[in-house]
Parts: structure tokens; sequence; C-alpha cells
């Protein structure tokens, strides 16, 4: 009888944490998606204090946390024009992220592209 309780237990964790593998895989292949500009997102910057937003960005966005104090968001306006905003976190000001838009993303597979022009560098040349 212990013997069939702990083969049971034993199931019932396994597939707990096979769940939690499949929304770790979906929620990686949903921010790849979103950093790709394949997304709709809102992201807002909120004052604690005075319980108001002080910018609101929507669009095709992707955000970086560079730093506990920093923020770069960079949206796609078009075909092949961006825009980044860089924005700084006080103890006050706080941030979030909304996707917009649905997205059907694999819970099994990873996506990867590779990009030739993020390999071969763009080289300026300066001749005087």
């Amino acid at each position: 009888m212990k013997i069939k309780m702990l083969a049971i237990g034993l199931i019932c964790a396994v597939s707990v944490v096979g769940c939690a593998r499949d929304a770790a895989v979906a929620s990686k292949n949903l921010s790849y998606a979103a950093d790709n500009f394949e997304l709709d997102r809102r992201i807002v910057f909120y004052n604690g204090i005075t319980g108001e937003y002080i910018l609101t960005i929507e669009g095709k966005c992707s955000f970086d946390a560079v730093s506990e104090r920093k923020v770069d968001v960079t949206c796609k306006t078009s075909g092949s024009e961006y825009k980044k905003h860089s924005l700084g976190i006080s103890d006050n000001v706080t941030y979030f992220s909304e996707q917009l838009t649905s997205k059907g993303v694999s819970a099994y597979h990873y996506k990867v592209a590779f990009k030739p022009q993020s390999i071969i560098p763009d080289i300026d040349l300066k001749v005087q």
C-alpha cells in the first residue's frame, strides 16, 4: 500500500513539474515574440505616491530592465523604423507591461531566429 501511495505521489509531483515547465517555455516564447516586435504591449510607468500614470507606451515594443534604476523601451513604428525610450526608475516610480494581443506559442518547442545582419557587423569607414 505504501509503495502505491509513493508511486501516486511521484506521478503527481512529476505532472506538476511538467506543467510548470510548459508554462515556463510558453512564457519564454511569448517574451521572444514580443522582443521581436510580433506582439502589442502597453508599458505603463506609475507613481506610487500620487497614484497617477507618468507615461504610457503602446505598440510593438520590447523593454529591457537595464538596471534597478533604468528601463529601455524600443518600439517598432513601421517596417524598418524604431524608437527607443530610456526611463529612470525612482523609489516611488514603478512600471508594468501588459500584453495587449494574444499569440499562439508552443509550450514544447523553442523558436530560434538567426539574423545575418546581427552576426556580420555594419562597418562605417571614415577616411581622413
